[in-house]
């Protein structure tokens, strides 16, 4: 839901202040996470502008449903996802508002479009419970071994656009091996109990050792708050999966909304990216975990990827329904 009263709902309520000025002042953001960051984002661009914020926070899957069903009366002006597959079908459909911030100079181009650019980047990792009495698996094959029988989980890519990265990336580098894979995991009982929490939820309370494909900065999280977590990025390779923040072309706000992308991608706000354990988007703000050197990435084109994500989200979803 909103964190703050929209408004409409002010002029409603009977609020005489609120004017046709306030409320220009007034930014809608969508966000798929994390939490934290979002708050501390949107308390930043607050602070700096003297503008107000609307925030409805919810997975990538949700904020993208939200967005479409409100389209013929679009609420929100900018749009975090943990997909880059939305931002390319949203750019595809004309749907975004052109946008080059300068503070992306210091931003890979890999990382940036025409109307969206990544707020920073996730890595899809293995993780697991340091207690567990599983061997610490070094590869995504590893994962298939009796030794992880009934000990496995793994996000759903209908519902985790990290997820969906990730299948995506081992089907481009793989091909048919990585169906290979995720019959194999289906075999050993693995369970999808729903987005990145839900997968990360019973590794933490020791139900189960290993996640196939966590996002890392959430897992280096917990493990910073104490948690017996760590990650492993397998040694065949992993995933970026780039995190876009973009402005909608029906955006009523569009000087407000560049200025809160300028802000996200200011040195100040990639430091609060930072703090969350995401890779920073910007090459010159220092990541507090292996960075874009240190891991093993595959690369594959993430734009035909996205042209396939529904046929790739129903294979996988057949695969471990049989």
């Amino acid at each position: 839901m909103f964190l703050k009263k929209s408004c409409s709902a002010l002029v409603f309520l009977g609020l005489s202040l609120v004017s046709a000025g306030i409320c220009a002042q007034t930014l809608t953001v969508y966000s798929a996470g994390p939490k934290k960051l979002s708050a501390e984002l949107i308390k930043g661009f607050e602070a700096k502008t003297g503008a107000q914020v609307n925030l409805y926070q919810a997975t990538a899957g949700k904020i993208m449903a939200r967005y479409m069903a409100e389209k013929n009366n679009p609420h929100v002006d900018v749009m975090i996802s943990s997909s880059w597959g939305h931002a390319l079908s949203l750019s595809q459909s004309g749907d975004l508002l052109p946008y080059h911030s300068p503070n992306a100079q210091h931003v890979p181009k890999r990382l940036q479009g025409p109307g969206y650019v990544a707020q920073g980047a996730a890595v899809l990792s293995i993780a697991y419970n340091t207690d567990s009495k599983v061997p610490v698996p070094h590869s995504w094959q590893d994962l298939t071994r009796p030794a992880y029988a009934g000990q496995v989980t793994m996000p759903d890519p209908a519902a985790s656009g990290s997820a969906l990265t990730l299948v995506e990336g081992l089907v481009a580098d793989e091909g048919n091996k990585a169906w290979t894979l995720f019959k194999q995991l289906k075999a050993n009982h693995i369970i999808i109990p729903g987005a990145n929490k839900a997968a990360l939820a019973p590794v933490l309370q020791g139900s189960r050792s290993v996640v196939f494909g966590a996002v890392d900065y959430v897992v280096l999280g917990a493990k910073a708050k104490g948690e017996h977590v760590n990650v492993v990025y397998p040694k065949e390779g992993t995933v970026l999966a780039p995190r876009p923040i973009m402005i909608m072309k029906s955006t009523r706000h569009a000087k407000l909304a560049k200025e809160f992308v300028d802000y996200v991608l200011s040195k100040q706000g990639q430091q609060l990216v930072a703090k969350q354990f995401i890779l920073p988007a910007r090459t010159d703000v220092k990541a507090l975990r292996p960075g874009y050197n240190d891991i093993k990435f595959l690369h594959f084109d993430l734009a035909n990827a996205a042209k396939d994500a529904v046929k790739t989200k129903n294979k996988f979803a057949q695969i471990m329904r049989d």
